[in-house]
């Protein structure tokens, strides 16, 4: 079985924010988890009990990540030995994706809100590709 250690639950908790429900930030831990290798495919994942515990929040709250992560086909449960995430390359390869799609999606809302144009973040995010423009952010965002 996974321990709460191995996939870095115990930090999950401080990455919540009032931006949406804590199911949702929970599920999109659990998919980047995954996706990142964190938590391997048909692999036993903790149970409900324990990560709510773990996360500080209700239960029925970590019941919902899970109903709603198994009705999605992220994870499968057997009856007496828990959940383990999917081993199909098709929900693992759409979980990649997805998770590509909200990342450019947030990029593009943010360059948009801070006046880009389409083709300048083009531009700045190839050059960013080839090394460039990143060195010496004034902002903080790089040190």
């Amino acid at each position: 079985m996974l321990s709460c250690e191995q996939a870095g639950f115990e930090q999950w908790r401080l990455a919540f924010d009032d931006k949406s429900p804590i199911y949702r930030q929970i599920i999109l831990q659990f998919c980047q988890a995954f996706v990142r290798g964190d938590i391997k495919p048909g692999e036993r994942i903790p149970s409900i009990r324990e990560m709510s515990v773990l996360l500080k929040v209700n239960t029925n709250t970590m019941q919902r990540v899970y109903q709603e992560m198994e009705r999605d086909g992220l994870i499968n449960s057997k009856r007496g030995t828990g959940y383990y995430f999917t081993e199909e390359n098709e929900m693992i390869d759409k979980t990649r994706r997805d998770l590509a799609l909200d990342s450019l999606i947030r990029f593009t809302d943010e360059m948009r809100a801070m006046g880009f144009k389409d083709m300048e973040t083009l531009e700045k995010l190839e050059s960013f590709m080839k090394g460039g423009e990143h060195e010496n952010s004034s902002c903080g965002a790089r040190s």
